[in-house]
């Protein structure tokens, strides 16, 4: 038997495979003595950036402003010639919060949609206040929702995957409060935060509730507390306590769902939810499509805690600015007005309150409705009458 057979088999092998396994060990160790090693340090963590830092706007505040969007839109209406559905019962003709078609005898479709950049920096609640809000549009029509698209674009490379989807299960969360599914979507890879929702909902055809259907002598009532821009800015400054960061958060969450209660009564004549253009613009709204005055209280307005001091020492939205240059020539103010007090009226409110025109004597059953559902805020502001504008007095 030759040699090599001898040592490739049995205890020759064995020996083998050790003598050389510590040879290649001592050489080794002796190129590591020539080249010592260091000790590799742990990966530093990457920071992730605050949401808001991401946008140059955030909530509702991030709406084109109203004379702007004016301009944009007086020739995008429906082409000539284009004979509009007998079915659709509400579109583009007042600026209202959704659009409806009638389905049948007793059903029609409520259609809207809501998005914007991150008004906070705790991505899940971003994702429901962002949600609370889209779905508020089928309150203030009247409406129940049955269903949700999720619109959703993101910075991918910026955002690590995990706040992003905080932010898909806030809006996830806030649906489920309100008893529907989101049922799909759109994703895109955008530069700045984006999400929101389509939502969809049902309304009888009667009690469709419309921003034009008020009535002179009808009662203003507000079901939230003014001041979310505010507080917004103050959060972007790094200015806002836990305590009105709580506030904050429990308002814009809040589901506005008096609506559906409030649709049931006949003598509410009309209703729209307060955002983007501040009461004084959504106000304007719902007197210009009545053809009427609209005259409120600045003492009856209710303040969210502590932000008339906040817009006093400077901490105010630039979109409250705005709003005002674009609508400004249309309201008067009382005597002895403040800019604190200007910049409350024209302070774009995310997930704002509904606003509600109604008959005097129901007055009464309407804050009723607002305490039911938990809103405590809820509050007779002023009147509907003869004329155009908006009226403020003391």
């Amino acid at each position: 038997m030759g040699k090599t057979s001898v040592i490739n088999s049995g205890p020759a092998r064995s020996l083998l495979a050790t003598v050389t396994n510590r040879a290649s060990t001592r050489k080794t160790a002796s190129r590591l003595r020539k080249f010592p090693m260091t000790p590799a340090k742990a990966p530093e963590p990457v920071a992730v950036p605050r949401l808001t830092s991401l946008s140059h706007g955030g909530g509702c505040g991030c709406k084109i402003a109203p004379g702007i969007l004016t301009e944009i839109l007086k020739n995008s209406g429906n082409l000539a010639g284009f004979n509009l559905p007998k079915e659709l019962l509400v579109g583009i003709e007042t600026a209202d919060d959704a659009a409806v078609y009638q389905l049948n005898e007793n059903q029609a479709l409520i259609a809207t949609t809501d998005f914007f950049m991150p008004i906070v920096d705790d991505p899940y609640d971003f994702g429901r206040i962002a949600a609370t809000n889209a779905i508020s549009d089928v309150y203030a029509m009247g409406g129940t929702p049955i269903m949700a698209l999720g619109l959703v674009g993101m910075p991918i490379n910026v955002l690590p995957l995990a706040t992003i989807g905080a932010i898909l299960q806030g809006g996830q969360q806030v649906c489920r409060d309100a008893g529907i599914p989101i049922a799909g979507g759109h994703t895109i890879d955008s530069v700045e935060p984006i999400y929101g929702l389509v939502v969809l909902g049902l309304v009888h055809p009667s009690r469709v509730k419309k921003n034009s259907g008020a009535k002179a002598g009808d009662v203003l009532i507000l079901g939230k507390p003014l001041g979310i821009g505010i507080l917004s800015a103050a959060l972007k400054k790094e200015m806002l306590s836990a305590e009105g960061y709580a506030q904050m958060i429990a308002l814009t969450t809040q589901l506005n769902k008096p609506g559906i209660e409030l649709a049931k009564l006949e003598g509410v004549h009309a209703l729209t939810d307060i955002t983007g253009f501040g009461l004084a613009g959504h106000g304007l709204e719902l007197a210009r499509g009545a053809g009427l005055k609209m005259q409120i209280r600045l003492a009856d307005i209710p303040l969210i805690d502590g932000v008339l001091k906040l817009a006093e020492d400077g901490i105010v939205t630039g979109a409250s600015g705005r709003n005002w240059a674009s609508y400004g020539n249309e309201v008067t103010l009382p005597a002895g007005s403040t800019p604190a007090q200007q910049a409350l009226l024209c302070d774009p409110q995310t997930s704002g309150g509904l606003l509600v025109a109604c008959k005097p004597e129901l007055e009464a059953e309407v804050l009723e409705c607002f305490r039911r559902e938990g809103f405590p805020h809820a509050r007779a502001i002023g009147r509907m009458l003869p004329g155009n504008g908006l009226d403020v007095t003391a």
